[in-house]
């Protein structure tokens, strides 16, 4: 039985870069294979993040070509980004429990939280 295609539909770059991210941290731990699939899926649905050109047009890019051209971007990257989020929300909007960082946090102690509430 074939697999059907997901409707294409454009990408946010945001979007794009996190495929990219979870793909470059996958792909230096024990879950190896899991980030080659990922990366075959990737290129064959056309996710990753886009190069334009000196006209301004969009070219596909493979896994193994972004990563040449982003080497400030380690493994590690994401996970960078995920211990940083926490300590600088909970600047601007304290937490009910102080030193207390979760990504799966909730109410107050959720990483979407706001000054008004929560998102979620």
């Amino acid at each position: 039985m074939a697999e059907s295609s997901p409707a294409r539909r454009p990408v946010p770059l945001i979007e794009s870069e996190l495929y990219f991210l979870i793909a470059r941290y996958l792909s230096a731990g024990p879950c190896r294979r899991a980030a080659q699939v990922l990366v075959q899926e990737l290129e064959q649905y056309q996710l990753l993040p886009k190069r334009l050109d000196w006209e301004g047009n969009e070219h596909n890019r493979s896994y193994e070509e972004l990563v040449l051209s982003n080497k400030h971007v380690a493994p590690d990257h994401l996970l960078q980004i995920c211990q940083r989020i926490g300590p600088m929300l909970d600047k601007e909007i304290p937490p009910s429990i102080s030193r207390v960082t979760s990504l799966l946090g909730a109410g107050r102690q959720s990483l979407l939280r706001t000054a008004k509430g929560t998102l979620i």
